[in-house]
């Protein structure tokens, strides 16, 4: 099956996230047929994946069909499918149910996964947060864990269901810990006739000597003291260095919890390996200035899939603003090329780092300008937003946050799935 059949030169998008979409939507009025290709139907807003996990928003509310976003731009075509390898020199893509895509041009912008630093074997026990999928299954096992906890009648056993870990003390390992306290502490208050919800134990664990290793060191005490009194055990500077299904191993001390959730590292996707270039430690490509692929100048890489240097020899950071410029620069730099000129270098923008902790409590660091509190948290709500695609999903969004901080409800507590698929069942008397 060939797609260089048409009069205008075909550009194949393979990702829907922010690099890949931004690109697309840049390329409006391009003389190009785009064909965008992702295995899910929506664009998703990660930054607020974590709300969907504590039950504070609906899937629905962070995300939007891929083809609803551009069914107005007629020079592009939605396509569902995932692809499995990719052909540089013969410009092809394979996908999983075999079918081929031709492409002039090529942007691979798939994004990464969860990465165990070679501990795989504990995916099964402490899930990470990418998806909407993943959100879901997290909400089912934070929830079933106060399930499990009321009907144990055993206290070691119900002391490990109330035990909850998060693995990584970025953004959102730090988001995490703060929601589960406050649901722990208030969102569940009175609802339980044999446990006490406010007695459970989150603990947020980072290797490294501070949370929130991207911000000043005076933000980050800031935040562990800010997660310290919602009630989160702060823990750094020694690694979890083994995950069952009883807990985990925190350097010599084993600690019983049911419930282990994984933000400590990303790996880039496995995809980039079939381009046939060296990639950097993390399995990123490594893109030349206007963010093509060097000696494959037809394919760009964007997103967290690119290892992109700043002036000052650091890393862009993998965040969405980043990917956001990445996709617009990416479409520029094919106009270009389509008009025979060069284009000029990517040059992030950088406007700072953002973190929300629980009710009342955010950092936010503007480059030199600080805040922390409650006028942090007003300024992550009108940021996120603000980015949220769709006036529907800001107005809900606005509406759940006001009505959260208001009651300490969580309107989307609701566990699907089952009550029993694939965790141990208590002990009863």
């Amino acid at each position: 099956m060939s797609d260089r059949t048409g009069p205008l030169p075909h550009l194949l998008v393979i990702g829907g996230g922010f690099a890949g979409l931004w690109a697309t939507r840049a390329l409006a009025k391009a003389p190009l047929r785009i064909t965008l290709l992702d295995r899910s139907n929506h664009h998703l807003f990660q930054p607020l994946l974590y709300q969907v996990a504590t039950a504070g928003l609906s899937a629905p509310d962070i995300a939007a069909p891929l083809r609803h976003i551009l069914r107005r731009q007629r020079n592009v075509e939605v396509r569902l499918g995932e692809a499995t390898a990719i052909d540089a020199t013969r410009r092809q893509a394979t996908l999983a149910d075999g079918a081929v895509l031709d492409f002039d041009y090529l942007l691979l912008a798939s994004g990464a996964t969860h990465a165990y630093f070679g501990n795989d074997h504990w995916a099964a026990h402490a899930p990470g947060l990418k998806s909407l999928d993943d959100a879901l299954d997290l909400r089912r096992r934070l929830l079933l864990a106060f399930e499990r906890a009321e009907a144990c009648t055993d206290p070691a056993e119900r002391a490990a269901w109330l035990s909850f870990a998060i693995v990584g003390g970025g953004p959102t390992g730090v988001e995490l810990a703060g929601t589960l306290a406050e649901i722990a502490r208030h969102t569940l208050r009175d609802e339980f006739r044999h446990i006490d919800p406010a007695s459970a134990r989150v603990r947020l664990v980072e290797a490294g000597p501070r949370v929130l290793a991207s911000f000043p060191e005076a933000l980050s005490e800031k935040a562990r003291r800010q997660l310290e009194r919602l009630g989160v055990e702060v823990s750094t500077g020694v690694p979890v260095t083994a995950i069952d299904a009883g807990g985990y191993r925190l350097g010599e001390d084993y600690v019983a919890a049911r419930t282990v959730v994984w933000a400590a590292g990303v790996a880039a996707s496995p995809l980039a390996h079939s381009l046939g270039v060296p990639l950097d430690l993390a399995g990123r490509v490594p893109v030349e200035p206007d963010l093509s692929v060097a000696r494959l100048p037809h394919v760009f890489v964007a997103g967290d899939l690119a290892a992109v240097k700043r002036a000052d020899g650091s890393p862009v950071p993998g965040v969405a603003p980043a990917a956001k410029q990445m996709g617009r620069h990416v479409a520029a730099a094919i106009r270009a090329r389509l008009r025979g000129a060069v284009a000029r270098p990517f040059r992030y923008r950088d406007f700072g780092n953002l973190a929300t902790i629980g009710r009342m409590a955010a950092v936010v660091d503007l480059h030199g300008f600080q805040l922390w509190g409650l006028l942090a948290l007003w300024f992550w709500l009108a940021a996120h937003v603000f980015f949220l695609i769709g006036f529907r999903n800001r107005l809900v969004v606005l509406l759940n946050w006001a009505w959260a901080y208001w009651s300490y409800q969580r309107a989307a507590r609701i566990i699907l799935g089952g009550a029993g698929s694939g965790e141990q069942r208590p002990t009863r008397g």
